[in-house]
């Protein structure tokens, strides 16, 4: 059974600058002796036949597959293009929007 004593506590929180009380040295002695049975009692189940995991649940790629697919032609999009002024805004192939920056041609 792991156990640590109260003077590798008080050793511990030398080592991490931490200044503990006489009470607290010896509750956290309490407390990590818990923590190092939980973990020994982990290292026993394990077996050599359970692949070791990253996450507890296993993960699979939600994304889909990097497939090339069909888009549409230059033609079918600036069909879809806005009328201004009872025309489509194309202008040689192009979508035509308002100018923002003021500049001039």
């Amino acid at each position: 059974m792991p156990a640590i004593t109260r003077e590798e506590v008080a050793h511990l929180a030398r080592l991490a600058r931490i200044e503990l009380t006489d009470d607290e040295l010896d509750h956290h002695a309490g407390q990590l002796g818990v923590i190092l049975e939980s973990v020994a009692q982990v290292g026993e189940v394990a077996a050599e036949d359970i692949p070791p995991t990253s996450h507890p649940v296993p993960l699979t790629n939600v994304f889909r597959a990097d497939e090339v697919r069909p888009g549409l032609t230059a033609a079918e999009a600036l069909a879809g293009a806005p009328v201004v002024d009872g025309e489509p805004a194309v202008e040689e192939d192009r979508f035509r929007v308002p100018r923002i920056l003021g500049e001039e041609a």
